[in-house]
């Protein structure tokens, strides 16, 4: 059990539900030249793989941090043994890229592989460096959620015209949303980053203007949400743009107002909480997407 936090096992599942949906609905309609079963899943276990290992090194680098914020849920170093945590962690990324080269290997596309190595020090430098700098680590995290579902796109070349249209799209909500979520998690861990000395933009422009910036940020999903609701109805999409507007966009509003009513780490854990609801939601419609698309 206690590796299972560690690694995050309810967000792992989160993303290979993302991959699942996206492979299902989106890229197997189409014609498929890479990504057949077998490959798919050498991909979405790479990304599993890599995730892990960015979740545990993550918390290995922030063993003091979280003794502060979360002293009752730190694994690492007490139930688990720092130093096997690192070597799980390496192996874990041995076997990412591992399986991700099979698949560039045997669509004879090497290059491909960079996208893992890539996603690989991202991580790493994430948890050295980039998270306690104002701005940068959120923008890190959210790129490599984007990437989660880029990464398909990259590994199949039959996507294009609506198929990559709609991935895209998927990835800028992705990063949009993760990003919001990160600066909210930084309000939650806003004592213990600030003792730690680090950046954030909760410690270096106060929660109340974190709060704001979520906001406009919130706009910036929101205001997309609508209008491509608003194409689809006119184009006779009206369960896919009701789906948008009713378990998107508006819970989304109510999200953003319901973010500044309250300045506490309970209140902060809870909007987190709540947000990641609505991103699983987000994921949910890849499936109305299907139905409306390819029932007929």
């Amino acid at each position: 059990m206690a590796w299972l936090r560690l690694i995050r096992w309810k967000n792992l599942l989160i993303i290979f539900a993302t991959q699942l949906l996206v492979w299902l609905c989106v890229i197997l309609p189409a014609e498929v030249i890479v990504l057949n079963v077998k490959n798919f899943l050498f991909l979405a276990l790479s990304t599993i793989f890599i995730a892990a290992a960015g979740y545990i090194i993550n918390d290995y680098f922030d063993i003091k941090i979280d003794s502060i914020n979360k002293p009752g849920k730190v694994v690492l170093g007490k139930t688990i043994p720092s130093r096997r945590a690192i070597i799980v962690h390496s192996v874990l990324n041995i076997l990412g890229l591992t399986l991700a080269a099979l698949v560039a290997h045997k669509a004879h596309h090497y290059e491909w592989l960079l996208l893992q190595l890539a996603c690989t020090l991202l991580l790493w430098f994430y948890s050295t460096h980039f998270k306690r700098q104002f701005v940068t680590g959120n923008i890190v995290v959210a790129l490599l959620t984007a990437l989660t579902v880029v990464s398909l796109a990259v590994y199949e070349p039959s996507v294009n015209g609506l198929s990559a249209w709609v991935i895209y799209v998927y990835a800028y909500f992705a990063f949009m949303l993760t990003w919001m979520r990160e600066i909210v998690k930084d309000m939650e861990d806003y004592k213990g980053d600030a003792e730690e000395g680090c950046m954030t933009m909760p410690i270096k422009l106060g929660l109340k203007n974190a709060s704001l910036f979520i906001m406009g940020l919130g706009l910036v999903v929101v205001i997309p949400l609508l209008i491509i609701a608003y194409i689809l109805f006119s184009y006779g999409y009206e369960l896919l743009s009701l789906y948008l507007i009713i378990l998107l966009a508006l819970p989304l509003a109510w999200w953003a107002a319901y973010l500044r009513k309250e300045t506490t780490t309970k209140h902060y854990h809870k909007a987190s909480s709540r947000l990641k609801i609505i991103m699983v939601l987000g994921i949910v419609s890849l499936i109305v997407y299907y139905l409306q698309m390819y029932s007929n």
